[in-house]
């Protein structure tokens, strides 16, 4: 276990396997061992310095209660500080979901920090009307649940959990869910950052997302990516099929000169 601080907040964070360093960030109440589940530090390791990194108020990373501590500027910072911590100057990033988001705002704020960007289920237009497929909670509606606490916002989820995930999802403090819920709702768009995106980046969102139709207009706007649809999978199915995504991941990275 490490941890970078970033103004007091500490970051947990993981290294496996050495080569180019190579950085992962999970989405909304996830936590860096999803990377591990699925299958991808293992077969990523094999070329990359895998650093996978607890966004802050999730896994072992802090977990402040003020939603202004989940802006985007803020949790991208996060990941330069752990860059900062192990002395690395530029990594590849890959982030899913809210990790996505926090991509967007590394180009904003860090574009010379990066080799590459990979960006999965996620867009950098307005969040706050955003209609999800069932089973995947929008946000007002995942908050109202959160407000009573993880047991009604886990026992809302369709299909239910497995016995591994539910226990995950209820080790959430939920007061900090809460705050990088409604950070991420609010979060203004960031559309202007698309051309300045000059680095290699693939963007990859599954076609039965609900955030499909953002994530495939944004790509028009970048000019240097690699876009990557993913046939038959909604937002919570994408993460769990390590076995479609990473060949397309691997490919890309291995043609960045």
């Amino acid at each position: 276990m490490h941890f970078a601080n970033n103004s007091g907040v500490r970051i947990n964070y993981k290294i496996t396997g050495e080569g180019p360093p190579l950085i992962l960030q999970h989405g909304l109440t996830s936590k860096l061992d999803k990377w591990d589940w699925y299958g991808y530090v293992d077969e990523l390791k094999k070329i990359y310095r895998v650093i996978s990194v607890d966004a802050r108020g999730h896994g072992k990373s802090d977990k402040p209660y003020d939603a202004a501590l989940y802006d985007r500027k803020i949790m991208a910072s996060d990941i330069i500080s752990v860059l900062d911590r192990e002395d690395i100057e530029k990594a590849h990033y890959m982030g899913y979901s809210m990790g996505g988001s926090i991509g967007f705002g590394l180009a904003e704020a860090f574009p010379e920090r990066f080799h590459s960007l990979i960006i999965g289920g996620m867009h950098p237009y307005p969040l706050a009307d955003l209609e999800l497929e069932p089973g995947v909670k929008a946000l007002d509606l995942m908050l109202e649940s959160l407000e009573h606490g993880m047991d009604v916002y886990v026992g809302g989820i369709e299909p239910a959990p497995d016995e591994r995930e539910l226990a995950h999802l209820l080790s959430n403090d939920p007061e900090a869910i809460i705050a990088a819920t409604i950070a991420l709702r609010d979060r203004p768009d960031i559309s202007e950052v698309l051309p300045t995106m000059t680095m290699p980046c693939l963007v990859y969102c599954g076609d039965q997302d609900g955030l499909y139709p953002g994530t495939e207009e944004c790509v028009k706007h970048m000019p240097n990516v690699t876009w990557v649809s993913l046939p038959g999978l909604d937002h919570g199915d994408v993460m769990e099929r390590s076995d479609v995504l990473l060949p397309h991941v691997l490919d890309f990275l291995a043609n960045i000169q």
